[in-house]
C-alpha cells in the first residue's frame, strides 16, 4: 500500500469512529450547525464499514446501516419542488428543526461534486433505497443550474461551478456544459498562470479548489479533458508547495476560520500529500481528505519536503478591491524550522478574515499555536480575545529574512491598543522585550513600551497587549541550530545576548525603528511619515529594500 494510501485510511478510520461515537440528535443526524458534517462522517462511516482493507472498531453491519440512515436524513432534506429558485439545494444550518430550515446555496457547490463521487464509487454496496435517493438526488442538482453562472472573480465558488459543469455534463451526456466546463477550466487556469490567485492564503477554501478539480479528475473519462484538470491540480499543488512548512501554511491569510489562526489545524489535504507531521485529533474540516487524493508534481513535493536550505519566495497577485485593479506582493522566508511571510502591501477582504503577516512553525501536537503575529484590532474582532484575526488597516512592515518591523500609528478614533498573539512554549518577560523558545526556534521580541500577557486557557497560546497610539514591534526568529553555532544553547544565553542589541525606537516625531539583525549583521530602517498618508521607507543599509532588493515574479495585468 502506498504512502498516501496509508494515509487516507487513516483519515477515514479516525473520522468514521468518531461518527460511531458521535450519538444521534433527535433528528437522526448528529449535527445541527452545518448539514455538511453529517453527510462527511456518515460518508466516512459507510466507507470504513464496507472497506476490505483493516476491520473497524465497530460492528460492519451496524456501521453501515447508520451511515445510511444519516446519508437518507441528508438526502431527504433536499429542494426537490422544480419549481422553487433553490430546487436542487440543502438548508446549511439545520437548528431548530431540520425540515424547517430554508435551502441555502453553499452545501451543494461543495457537497453536490462529492455526492457524485461518493455515488460513483459505493453504489453497488449501497441498499437499493439509498442508492435511488442518491441518484434522485444527483438529478435534482444538475437540473438545479447551480453551477450556471459566469466566470468573473476566479475564485473558489467558481471553481466549484467549474468542476460540476464537467462532472455534471459528463454525468447527464450534457455536451454543451461539458464544453462549457472545459472553457471555464482552461480560462481559470490561464488567469491563474498569469495574475496569481487572488485568495492569497485563503486556506479552507484553497482546499475547495483542490478537492473539486481533484474530484473531476477521478470522474472524468475523457482522457483530453483530465489532462488538463491535471494541469490545474499541479499549478494548485505547486502554490501550495510554496508556501508550505510540515503544515503549515505560510505568509498572509486574506481569509480564514479561527481554526486558522492563531494555529493551522485545516491540514488533512496536507497530511495525506506530504506526511511529515502526525495525524491531529482534533479535525475541524474533514470534508473528502480521505477519499480523493491527486499526486503533486515531484518538484513540488521537493520543494515542500526539503527545507534544508532557507528560501525567499516573492510573488506578484493581480486583485480587484472595490473596483479597483491591484498588483500585491507577497514575500516569505522558509527555514526547516519557521517561516515568516506577509503581503507589503494592505487590502480589504471578505469579513476581514486577514492576517496580515506572521511567524510559521511547523503543526504542534496537541492542538498548540504553531503562529506568532501582532496586529491592531479592526472589523470583526472580539473583545473577547478568542479569535485574534480582523486586523485593522493601520500597519506599516518591513520584511527582510528572518526580520520582521512594524509599526501601528493609530488615528484618534480607534482602539489605542496593539495585540501580539505568541505561541505556548518557554518565554522570558522583560522590560520592553519577550524572549522565548518555542520547539526548534528562538524569538525575540522588542516593543516600543510596557506590555501585558494575557493567559488563554487551554488555547496553545498567549496574547501580549501593548497600549498607545503610536506602537512598534521588531520580531527576529533564530533557529535553535543557528543559535548552537553561536555559543548559545539555552533560552538564558539567547536573552543575554539579544538584550544587548535592541532596536532603536523613535517615536517621537516621524516613526522611525532601526535595528541590526543578529543573524545577518544588517541593519534594517523601517520610517513612517504621518503627515504623508502613512508612507513608509523601508530600508536595508540605506537602501530601498521594498522591491528593490527582491525578485519578483511580476504578472501582466490584462484590462
Amino acid at each position: 500500500m502506498s504512502p498516501y494510501k496509508r494515509r487516507m485510511n487513516e483519515i477515514v478510520r479516525s473520522v468514521a469512529g468518531k461518527a460511531w461515537n458521535e450519538p444521534l440528535l433527535n433528528s437522526g443526524l448528529w449535527f445541527h450547525g452545518d448539514i455538511r458534517d453529517n453527510y462527511y462522517y456518515a460518508s466516512y462511516l459507510f466507507a470504513a464499514a464496507v472497506s476490505s482493507e483493516e476491520a473497524p472498531l465497530f460492528n460492519r453491519q451496524e456501521g453501515k446501516q447508520l451511515a445510511e440512515d444519516v446519508l437518507e436524513r441528508v438526502l431527504q432534506l433536499q429542494e426537490m419542488d422544480r419549481n422553487s429558485s433553490m430546487y436542487g439545494h440543502w438548508p446549511l444550518n439545520l437548528d431548530p428543526v431540520p425540515e424547517q430550515a430554508p435551502p441555502h446555496e453553499l452545501p451543494v457547490e461543495l457537497m453536490g461534486s462529492l455526492m457524485a463521487y461518493f455515488y460513483h464509487n459505493y453504489a453497488q454496496q449501497m441498499s437499493g433505497k439509498l442508492a435511488d435517493r442518491f441518484e434522485k438526488a444527483l438529478v435534482n442538482v444538475y437540473r438545479g443550474n447551480f453551477y450556471r453562472k459566469p466566470l468573473e472573480h476566479y475564485g473558489h465558488h467558481e471553481a466549484k461551478y467549474t468542476a460540476a459543469k464537467l462532472i455534471f455534463g459528463q454525468q447527464f451526456s450534457d455536451h454543451e456544459l461539458l464544453e462549457e466546463g472545459r472553457h471555464c477550466l482552461r480560462r481559470t487556469l490561464q488567469v491563474l498562470r498569469k495574475e496569481g490567485m487572488a485568495e492569497y492564503g485563503s486556506l479552507p477554501w484553497f482546499w475547495h479548489w483542490v478537492q473539486s478539480f481533484t474530484c473531476a479528475w477521478e470522474l472524468i473519462e475523457d482522457e483530453s479533458i483530465k489532462g488538463e484538470i491535471a494541469e490545474m491540480l499541479d499549478h494548485l499543488w505547486s502554490l501550495r508547495a510554496n508556501l508550505y512548512l510540515k503544515g503549515a501554511w505560510v505568509g498572509a491569510h486574506s481569509r480564514g476560520w479561527p481554526h486558522d489562526a492563531p494555529k493551522d489545524a485545516n491540514v488533512l489535504h496536507d497530511y495525506v500529500q506530504f506526511g511529515d507531521f502526525e495525524l491531529p485529533e482534533k479535525m475541524p474540516r474533514t470534508e473528502y481528505a480521505g477519499f480523493l487524493f491527486y499526486e503533486a508534481p515531484e518538484e513540488a513535493r521537493r520543494i515542500a519536503l526539503n527545507r534544508m536550505q532557507p528560501s525567499e519566495v516573492c510573488s506578484s497577485i493581480v486583485k480587484t478591491v472595490e473596483g479597483e485593479r491591484r498588483v500585491l506582493h507577497s514575500y516569505a522566508y522558509i527555514t526547516g524550522q519557521f517561516a515568516v511571510g506577509g503581503l507589503w502591501e494592505r487590502v480589504k477582504e471578505f469579513d476581514n478574515e486577514q492576517l496580515r503577516w506572521l511567524f510559521s512553525l511547523p503543526v504542534r501536537r496537541g492542538g498548540l499555536g504553531n503562529q506568532l503575529y501582532f496586529f491592531h484590532p479592526g472589523e470583526g474582532y472580539a473583545e473577547s480575545g478568542t479569535d485574534p484575526r480582523h486586523q485593522s488597516e493601520w500597519t506599516k512592515v518591513l520584511y527582510h529574512k528572518n526580520i520582521v518591523m512594524a509599526f501601528y500609528p493609530l488615528p484618534d478614533d480607534v482602539r489605542d491598543e496593539v495585540i501580539g498573539v505568541i505561541p505556548e512554549g518557554d518565554w522570558q518577560q522583560k522590560s520592553n522585550a519577550l524572549y522565548g523558545k518555542v520547539e526548534e526556534t528562538y524569538f525575540a521580541i522588542y516593543l516600543t513600551g510596557p506590555y501585558g500577557i494575557k493567559i488563554q486557557q487551554q488555547s496553545g497560546h498567549h496574547l501580549v497587549v501593548c497600549r498607545g497610539r503610536r506602537s512598534g514591534v521588531v520580531v527576529e526568529a533564530v533557529s535553535a541550530v543557528e543559535a548552537k553555532g553561536r555559543g548559545i544553547t539555552s533560552i538564558d544565553e539567547f536573552a543575554g545576548k539579544m538584550s544587548l542589541s535592541k532596536p532603536l525606537f523613535n517615536i517621537e516625531g516621524k516613526l522611525q525603528v532601526d535595528y541590526t539583525g543578529f543573524l545577518s549583521g544588517n541593519t534594517l530602517s523601517l520610517r513612517v511619515d504621518e503627515s504623508d498618508g502613512c508612507e513608509c521607507v523601508q530600508l536595508l543599509n540605506g537602501k530601498d529594500i521594498s522591491f528593490d532588493h527582491y525578485t519578483y515574479n511580476v504578472v501582466q495585468i490584462v484590462h
